[in-house]
Parts: C-alpha cells; sequence; structure tokens
C-alpha cells in the first residue's frame, strides 16, 4: 500500500462518529492514545514512510558512493577547455553490411555507438560500470532490495531531429532489442516489464530481489528513436528494426553518419546542436568534428596503410609485430609516436576452445591433455619476443584472478559446492603446464598422453586412437587471421607428435562468426574480455542456459551446476569483498575444469598515432580513452605535414 493510501485510511478513521459505540465498530487503538503521544506515534510512520520511499539520484555506485556529487561540472580527467575540430582516421579489420545497430546477425557498421546515448554513462576513472550517471536520465531511484529501479527522464533529452525522446522510446527499444536479439533477451530476461511511472518516469520491475547489478545493466540500454523506426523509409517502405538497413538511422548522440560505402568506410560528423553537449558527462569530450573508419581486411594491409598515414592511430594487439614493425622513418622522426598505456580496466580470457558438445572433448583429462601440448614458453619468446604473460585466470590481469589455496570468504562459498568440484580446487593452486626447453616439452608431452590413456586413448603406430573403435583423436582449428599460424603451427606439431590428427582451416570472417555462432567447430581461439565488476554476463559467458543458445558466449558449451551456483553468488554478492571472493571461487571451479587451453595477454595497450593529436595530463586511471577525451591538436598537425 502506498504511502497516501495509509495517510487516507488514518484521516477516515479519526473522522468517525462516537454517537453510539456499541453500534459502531471499536475505537482504532491509536485514537485512544493521549494527544502527544499520538503525534510522536504519526511523526514516527511518516518518518518510516519517508524511509520505504527511494529517493532520487544523479548517479549510483554497484558498490559504495559515486566518486562526483549532484554538481559536479565535468569530469576530472577531462579537459573542459578541449578545442573542437580536426579528423581522426581510424583502421577496422572487419566489414560492415548494416547500420542496424542492435541485430544479432549480421555486420553492423563501426563507431554506431557515436549516435546513441544511454540513460546513464560511466565515469572512466572509477571500477569499470561501478558508477553511472545521468545522461538521457536526469535521475534515477530503487528500493533498498533492487526488486526495480525508476528512471526519471531529462526533458532537454532530443532526437537528431529536435523530437523529444520519449517514454516510449524508452519501452520500445527494450521491448525490440529483447525481440530481435536473443543475446540481449537472455542478459535483460530477469527484467519482468517496463512501463511508465507517472510524467517522464519509467520503471523497469525485476522478478527478483537482491541483483544490485540489473538498475545499472537496464542504464546501458541503447535508445532507439520508436518515430523513426515505425516510419517510411527512403524507399517508400516502412522500416523494420528487425532487418538490416543501409539507410542512416537517427540517433540522439554527439554524431551522425555523413558518408558511407558499405564493406569499406564510413564516416561521421559531429551535430553542432547536440542537446547534451553541455551536460556535465559530455564536457571535455567526442572533440573531433570528424571521426571515420576505413576497412582493412588483411592484417598486413591494415599495418602498411598506417605506415602510409592511412589513418592515425593503432592499437597493436601482435607482440611479435610490436618488436618488429614499428622501425620506421616516421616513427625515427617523431611523426609518428609509440606509447604503452597501463590496461587496469579489465581482465581477459583467451584460450583455445574445445567445443564440448562434441563427444571427444566432454573427458576433462583429454581437455588438461591438450594443455600440456601447448608450450607457451616458446611460443612466446620465438613468436612473440618474450612480451607476453601466460594467462592463468579467467579473470586474468585483475584483483579477480584466483591465487593459491582458498582461504577466508572464498574457501566459505567454495565449500557449498564441494562435492560437485574437482577436489584439486582445495588442495592445489592451479598451474599451467611450463615449457620453453626440450626437457619441459617431452615431460608435458608424456603428461598428454598419460592423460590421454586414462581416458581410454592408445599410441597405435604414432596414431593416438580410441582403444574401443580405433578411430584417431582428430581437431580441426578454425582461424581467419593468417597471422595466428605463428602460434598454431608449433602447438599442432605437438599435438601431432602424441599422435593427434590436426587440420588448419583458414576461413574469412563472416563465416568464422557463423561457425562459432552456430557450433560448428572443433577448436577455436576466442576471447572473454571481463570487467572489474563482473555480474549478470557471466550467465552468459559461462552458465548452463547459455549452452545450447547458438549466440550466447558459452562458447565451448559449459554446462555446471557448481558452475551455476558460484556465477550466482558473484551476481548477488552484497559488497565487493563478497564480490572478489565469489568471483575467485568462480574462476577456480573453471580452471579446474580444463574447459579450455588458455593462452596469453598483456598488462599494457601498446599503441601507435600520427602526432596530431594531444590528450589532458592526467588520463583517467582505468583507460587512455582515445578518441574520446582527445582532441586535435593544430600544431603538432602542421608540424607533421611540414615534415612530410
Amino acid at each position: 500500500m502506498m504511502q497516501t493510501d495509509r495517510q487516507s485510511t488514518f484521516l477516515k478513521s479519526s473522522s468517525k462518529g462516537r454517537a453510539d459505540t456499541r453500534q459502531q465498530p471499536a475505537v482504532p487503538w491509536i485514537l485512544t492514545l493521549p494527544l502527544v503521544a499520538l503525534c510522536l506515534v504519526l511523526a514516527g510512520l511518516s518518518a518510516a514512510w519517508a524511509q520505504e520511499e527511494p529517493q532520487w539520484r544523479h548517479g549510483s555506485a554497484l558498490t559504495g558512493e559515486p566518486k562526483y556529487p549532484a554538481d559536479f561540472k565535468h569530469f576530472d580527467y577531462v579537459n573542459p577547455d578541449a578545442p573542437k575540430g580536426g579528423i581522426v582516421r581510424l583502421g577496422e579489420s572487419r566489414g560492415f553490411d548494416t547500420l542496424n545497430p542492435v541485430l544479432s546477425k549480421g555486420n553492423p557498421a563501426p563507431g554506431l555507438g557515436l549516435m546513441y546515448d544511454s540513460l546513464l554513462e560511466p565515469a572512466l576513472d572509477e571500477i569499470n560500470i561501478n558508477s553511472e550517471y545521468g545522461l538521457i536520465a536526469e535521475a534515477m531511484r530503487y528500493p533498498a532490495d533492487y526488486s526495480w529501479v525508476e528512471y526519471r527522464l531529462n526533458p532537454q533529452a532530443r532526437w537528431q531531429d529536435g523530437t523529444p525522446i520519449s517514454v516510449d522510446d524508452v519501452i520500445w527499444s527494450f521491448e525490440k532489442i529483447k525481440e530481435v536479439n536473443p543475446s540481449q533477451a537472455f542478459y535483460y530476461r530477469h527484467v519482468e516489464k517496463a512501463e511508465p511511472a507517472g510524467e517522464n518516469v519509467i520503471r523497469f520491475s525485476f522478478d527478483s530481489a537482491g541483483n544490485r547489478e540489473l538498475p545499472k545493466i537496464v542504464g546501458q540500454l541503447i535508445i532507439l528513436p520508436k518515430h523513426w523506426w515505425e516510419g517510411t523509409g527512403s524507399d517508400g517502405k516502412p522500416r523494420d528494426i528487425a532487418r538490416g538497413t543501409l539507410e542512416p538511422p537517427l540517433g540522439s548522440g554527439p554524431y551522425r553518419i555523413r558518408s558511407f560505402e558499405p564493406g569499406r568506410n564510413i564516416v561521421y560528423e559531429r551535430v553542432e546542436d547536440y542537446w547534451a553537449k553541455e551536460h556535465p558527462v559530455r564536457i571535455g569530450s567526442y572533440n573531433f568534428d570528424v571521426v571515420r573508419y576505413d576497412v582493412f581486411l588483411d592484417s598486413a594491409v591494415e599495418l602498411e596503410a598506417f605506415k602510409g598515414d592511412q589513418y592515425d592511430f593503432r592499437e597493436e594487439l601482435s607482440a611479435n609485430v610490436w618488436s618488429k614493425a614499428y622501425d620506421f622513418p616516421a616513427v625515427r622522426d617523431g611523426r609518428v609516436v609509440l606509447e604503452e598505456f597501463p590496461n587496469k580496466a579489465s581482465g581477459r580470457m583467451q584460450a583455445y576452445v574445445p567445443n564440448l558438445r562434441r563427444e571427444k572433448f566432454q573427458d576433462p583429462r583429454i581437455r588438461e591433455a591438450l594443455n600440456y601440448a601447448y608450450d607457451f614458453e616458446t611460443t612466446n619468446a620465438v613468436v612473440s619476443a618474450g612480451l607476453h604473460k601466460r594467462i592463468g585466470s579467467y579473470f586474468a590481469g585483475t584483483e579477480l584472478a584466483s591465487s593459491g589455496l582458498p582461504t577466508g570468504k572464498e574457501l566459505e562459498i567454495l565449500e557449498t559446492v564441494r562435492d560437485e568440484v574437482p577436489p584439486e580446487v582445495f588442495t592445489k593452486p592451479f598451474e599451467n603446464p611450463v615449457g620453453g626447453n626440450p626437457q619441459n616439452v617431452r615431460e608435458n608431452l608424456r603428461q598428454a598422453v598419460r592423460l590421454f590413456r586414462e581416458a581410454g586413448y592408445k599410441l597405435d603406430g604414432g596414431r593416438m586412437v580410441d582403444a574401443k573403435t580405433g578411430e584417431q583423436f582428430s581437431i580441426e582449428f578454425i582461424y581467419f587471421d593468417r597471422s595466428a599460424e605463428r602460434g598454431l603451427l608449433p602447438y599442432t606439431k605437438n599435438l601431432e607428435n602424441i599422435g593427434v590428427k590436426t587440420v588448419l582451416r583458414l576461413i574469412d570472417v563472416p563465416q568464422y562468426i557463423n561457425r562459432v555462432q552456430n557450433r560448428d567447430f572443433d577448436m577455436a581461439t576466442l576471447v572473454w574480455g571481463q570487467s572489474l565488476s563482473p555480474g549478470n554476463e557471466q550467465r552468459d559467458f559461462w552458465g548452463s542456459e547459455a549452452a545450447d543458445r547458438p549466440q550466447s558466449r558459452n562458447y565451448g558449451g559449459i554446462k555446471d551446476p557448481a558452475v551455476d551456483k558460484l556465477i550466482e553468488r558473484v551476481i548477488f554478492a552484497k559488497d565487493r569483498d563478497e564480490l572478489v571472493a565469489a568471483t575467485h571461487a568462480l574462476d577456480r571451479v573453471l580452471l579446474w575444469n580444463h574447459y579450455v587451453v588458455p593462452q596469453f595477454y598483456s598488462d599494457v595497450d601498446r599503441t601507435a598515432r600520427w602526432n596530431r593529436f594531444s590528450h589532458p595530463a592526467e588520463l583517467p586511471e582505468y583507460t587512455h580513452g582515445f578518441p574520446a577525451i582527445w582532441w586535435w591538436d593544430a600544431e603538432k598537425a602542421a608540424a607533421v605535414r611540414g615534415a612530410q
């Protein structure tokens, strides 16, 4: 019952007559109190009601309080006086065939996020997604049990055609995204409904209490213009959010599409009358007049295009390329700047991922054997100039990575699944096999053969065969970048040495995506990025419900009741300490099940840029922020042009 209903009930009771008490119902107990006591009781009840009603807030933190107060002027890490102007050109390795930002099928154009605002905006100097601040929503509120959230929309929020962003837009966006994108439907499946809750207010109700991340997850929803998508396209036909489109869509964000060539390039221009350009979360950001993406389908061509000044900024993911390919004239004379930024914002698991849906990979001893055959140390030294680190956690590079033996809260959590997890979880720290020299490699391959034998295989004439059927164990590796062969070839050579037949299948990017999504693979290299605040996405990564859903990120097909339980402990953690402990427990159980063959990671972002840009003196702790908070530096650009 709402507060107003309670007050009304008391008022009605106090106005009843007392002419014949024998005929009337008993006098409410509250009216028998002395006047002073009555006032005190009513005051206490009013205070209780006030506490029950959540207060509107400008932002919210997953744990603790947000860093920035309600009256903050801009984020600390931006230059509020950054000049507007210039162009930034970016390279992209994947083509595109649609400008629809929400479909799960097709390849959306790079940079579409520049066109859209969301209800909330995260701060880049706080733990990833820990704190978010109102943008389209000027305020939010939710009860102590997190069973719902309300957003009050900013009356200034506008689409780029001047139409106000409405509650209908938000509800329509939520419903349509769930309808056309199965992954998003799964992600938002605990949101029971979205409905108006007053003037310019929308409420999202959840199917259970205690999930402190859900209010913020909903706040990250991309908001689309209902009136545009339900209108008629430039071809005279009704638009359809469930289909791909090459008609530039209407947005609400700082950029709009200026021009594009499908699969080749797309150019965005800054919106001069952008509704939020003076908003505190936007001051000092999105400073370039033009943002351009050019597509290069071959990694070698993409690198040469950068050297030839065809685009401006490159993040080098290959340690081998970084160590060998950046000694060219523009680097030596300062026109190109090489810079490493510490990567503290995220963890990752990059791995060779066996498809557990195939019977041959279901025995954990087989999967462990595959790890023994991988000689990371030699590959790292020869191929990557020793610049990589071996991944030993699903949250590598963060405080969320497990280590040593479980103790304290982590051990307490693991005790709840003791009978459902490998015993080593409690007795041995997880460590990958170590190669790096012929003696270690030979010993590791002997261990791999032993594990295969325990799993029912034997060596027969140099072939690893099923002892019952005589069928040779084989693995097809799919990949889309020929440079991956530098790491694949030594790995498959080791597998061949223990009798495993291997096939390397180079395919194009669309085919690779389709085969992974449709689970049509033996082994593929895949990556999971992790925020510093893991939560509901873990169900999509490792949860049993996601295993048979084609477009989930549970690529390997993990179905494990203990993993499911630990995911829930992560999601419903009550504070940061419990979140870290639950994540450690989840990490440890995933590792000891040998679901993947961990590869490598780097704790720095290696970047190269043509020296035309400047950035704030103090970059945010968790990202270098390019290009969002950088700007065109006319003086530097002139120097580069003059040197050429």
